[in-house]
Parts: C-alpha cells; structure tokens; sequence
C-alpha cells in the first residue's frame, strides 16, 4: 500500500463584493473566521483560513470584493486583491447566481485574462434561482473567459462545497504543511475580536452606518479570577451622529452589540468574557495613513 502524497497551496477567493466569499470560507473550514454581513465591502483584509486534513492542506485567502476605489481605504483594499492573482495555486471566481453578470464580473474577468493561474468559476447562491437558469448563466461566463472548472455552489447552505474541494485538491501539486492541524486562521485573536465586533456594528445599525467604522482592541487581560477574560475595545466613526447611532437611546444599541460580541468571542477564547466598548469620533479616518496602519491596515504586511 502506497502512501497518499500530502498535497498543500493557496487558493484565492475573488469577486465582486457582497457574492458571498466569506461565507464560503467559512463553510470550506466548518466554523467561521471571517466576518458575514448583506453590506458590500464587508472584508477588508486578506483573512487566511487554513483548512487540514489527511490529503494535505488548503490555506484560503478571502479578499476584499472588487471595486472602484473612493478612498485610500479603498486603494488599499483593491491591492491586496491584484497582489494575490500570480502569489497563489487556484483562484475562486465567485459569482452571484441570482445577480447576473455586471460590470464588475467583467473588469475581474479582464484582469484575469493575463493570469496563468488556474481559475475556477464558482456560481454562488444556486439555492436561489431555478436549475433551468444555470447554463445560460455560465455559458455567459465561459464566453468571456476560459475556466478551469466551472462548480455551481451554495455556500450558505454547503451544496457542492465537499466537490469544490475536491477540485481544489486535484489542481494543488505536492507540498509542506504550512501550519498545524488544529490552526484555523494565522490571524491574531486581537484580530478576530475586532472583526467579530464590527460585524455586530453591520448588522444592527444596517445602513445608518455603513463601512465608515473601525474596531480598535485596546486590551485583552486575564481578570484576577482567572477565569475570565478582559476585553477593552473602541468602535471608531466619522461623525458625531455616527456615534449617536452606535450608542442608541439609553446606550440600549451599544449594550446589545456588546453582548452579541461577547457570545462570539467566549466561543473563540473558551472562557468568560467581560466586554468593555467605547466609541470615538476621528473624523475622516479613511482617508489617513496613520488611523489605516492604527486599526490594522498596514501595507507592508501584504
């Protein structure tokens, strides 16, 4: 009996923002390392999750939806995205089954041309159209670029997740395993919290405040009880009204993502946890290098 090579390497998920990437990742990997909201633009960092088991191991790399820049913020979320088409084994082109084909699938796809990458096609959210309407869907797809698989998928639901794997292990060659068995992403807990708090920020204040926030861990100790843990956090805005909103009358807003919060992070430390949150007011952050590389959006490390 022949012992099974290990096969390892990256593998890039790209698309236009809001298709579902995060989502996937979390669904490839069983539990959930990166953020998931209805807001476009949600992730803002390259999340590596890293999926282990006997054939060998996947390290994902889920980037920030494609899209125009408005903001330095943005210009920097855009290169992370460019930066990872040649670093890695496979690319993931999500597509949004119920959407149609925008202008945005377009530009990616003409970026992708010049790419010597395997890229997969992955139609997203098949739950939500009619089976009758998929092959046109990709055909409209296969026309403009020349895909090395095509998998349809729901990543909410987990339809066609085990075969999208299962191709990925196919294209990937002999390698290392990068990280331990057990480790699910390289980021930092510090990192983690934060992004688990502003997703509680997305979905409770919806659109009144979109993407001009930020989470800043100030603290992270062991009480004197030895059981639990200490986190101190501030939720960072534009505006002054901004700041109203994340409060909500009586701090009623602020108390309810607090506690959301702290349900995600006992699960990820494993232990009590008591959650201090703050909000502060820096206006026009977006748009200045010294608050992008204090909340964690540091060019170099890409």
């Amino acid at each position: 009996m022949t012992d099974t090579p290990f096969k390892s390497g990256f593998v890039s998920l790209i698309g236009r923002p809001n298709v579902g990437k995060s989502t996937l990742l979390n669904q490839m990997l069983g539990q959930k390392i990166a953020i998931m909201s209805d807001k476009a633009q949600t992730t803002r960092n390259k999340i590596q999750g890293v999926y282990t088991e006997e054939r060998g191991q996947v390290v994902f790399i889920d980037t920030p939806g494609i899209h125009k820049p408005k903001h330095k913020l943005g210009d920097f979320m855009m290169k992370t995205v460019t930066t990872t088409f040649n670093e890695v084994d496979v690319i993931l082109f999500l597509v949004d089954a119920k959407e149609g084909m925008g202008r945005g699938d377009e530009f990616i796809m003409e970026r992708l041309k010049t790419v010597r990458t395997p890229v997969f096609l992955v139609v997203n959210k098949i739950d939500e159209v009619h089976p009758d309407e998929l092959l046109p869907f990709i055909d409209k797809y296969r026309s403009k670029l020349d895909f090395q698989e095509v998998i349809p998928v729901s990543a909410l639901h987990g339809n066609n997740v085990e075969t999208l794997k299962e191709q990925i292990f196919v294209n990937l060659e002999e390698g290392p395993q990068y990280y331990p068995s057990d480790q699910v992403t390289d980021h930092p807990e510090r990192f983690l919290i934060s992004e688990m708090i502003r997703e509680k920020v997305l979905h409770l204040t919806r659109d009144e405040v979109p993407h001009s926030i930020a989470v800043d861990i100030e603290q992270i100790k062991l009480r004197e009880d030895g059981e639990t843990v200490y986190v101190s956090a501030v939720v960072i805005v534009e505006r002054k009204s901004q700041k109203g909103i994340i409060i909500g009358k009586s701090g009623a807003m602020l108390k309810e993502i607090g506690k959301r919060s702290r349900e995600d992070i006992q699960a990820l430390l494993g232990s009590n946890v008591y959650l201090e949150l703050f909000v502060k007011v820096e206006k026009d952050w977006r748009n200045k290098a010294k608050y992008l590389k204090d909340f964690g959006y540091r060019e170099d490390e890409y």
